[in-house]
């Protein structure tokens, strides 16, 4: 079973001049289209007993994502206001003292022996404490378990990027699989091209590392030469959730693939790389073609 540990939020979004509030966040949108593709999957982020946070379980629960190890608070559901220019979307976080902000590192349970992989990333990555409780429990089981992070970086909510760059190269340097876009790129490394800012990621010890760039399509970075995949096309609605079902995509080929774990990262091939990252994108171009984040269900990806 795949662990998602990461925030869950409410986006509001856009609709004939007013808004429209979604279940979404950056993990959550991963552990959804997880269970929609079919696997096994379960979820770890405090949940409000608030109005919104019975919202964010009735997909997880559609999705058949388990959410035992999910607390249920009285704070407040993080809203994330969305604005869309040329279909990219843009956010203004409403996230003090929320029901997943407070999460602290005494709070992350043991974990079942059915979890065997564990995904990470987000927001939920930069304040504390649930920033210290994600990277407690990468540290306490990416010894273990093969993890996959993705950062997600959203510039705005960072309010010490000195310290959120530590954090990241402490957690990057504990993962398996780091995905980062080409903005995620650009703002780690700045001075350095997007090829080189992924070697340099690389080198800081994953056995991966996925470059994603919209239109431009996907290249993984690894010991062998770079594997690329390119973007399906589609009809773009908006790109919120993207990046979130190619992560799905990805896990579920590679846990199909039996290489989801330590050693079979260890010795993967290109053949299965590329594999994943053609997963990765089929999804995500189901999710793009439609409004929000609604990845596709197992029966809606083509053969």
């Amino acid at each position: 079973m795949i662990l998602c540990a990461g925030e869950s939020l409410i986006d509001m979004v856009p609709e004939d001049g007013s808004f429209r509030p979604l279940a979404g966040g950056s993990v959550y949108n991963t552990a959804i289209a997880l269970g929609r593709l079919g696997e096994s999957v379960s979820y770890l982020w405090p949940i409000s007993r608030d109005a919104f946070g019975d919202m964010l379980l009735r997909p997880l629960a559609e999705a058949g994502v388990d959410t035992d190890l999910c607390p249920r608070t009285d704070r407040l559901t993080t809203l994330a206001l969305v604005t869309l220019t040329g279909g990219e979307a843009r956010y203004s976080f409403y996230d003090e003292g929320s029901a997943g902000r407070m999460l602290a590192p005494k709070d992350i349970p043991t974990l079942p022996d059915a979890i065997d992989a564990l995904f990470a990333g987000g927001i939920s990555l930069v304040p504390d404490p649930c920033g210290a409780a994600i990277e407690s429990l990468i540290t306490r089981e990416g010894g273990r378990l093969p993890v996959m992070l993705d950062p997600n970086i959203r510039p705005f909510f960072i309010p010490d990027a000195e310290a959120y760059r530590a954090r990241l190269a402490r957690l990057i340097a504990r993962s398996d699989i780091v995905k980062l876009s080409g903005d995620d790129l650009e703002w780690l490394y700045p001075d350095l091209p997007l090829e080189d800012a992924a070697r340099r990621v690389l080198a800081q010890g994953p056995r991966l590392v996925l470059q994603t760039g919209g239109a431009a399509g996907a290249r993984a970075h690894w010991a062998g030469d770079p594997v690329a995949a390119p973007a399906i096309r589609t009809t773009v609605a908006d790109t919120i959730g993207a990046g979130d079902t190619f992560n799905a995509g990805v896990l579920a080929s590679l846990r199909r693939q039996g290489v989801l774990t330590k050693a079979g990262l260890a010795t993967i091939t290109p053949d299965q790389i590329a594999a994943a990252l053609t997963l990765g994108a089929r999804a995500a171009a189901i999710t793009v073609s439609r409004p929000g984040a609604n990845p596709p269900w197992a029966h809606e990806m083509p053969a």
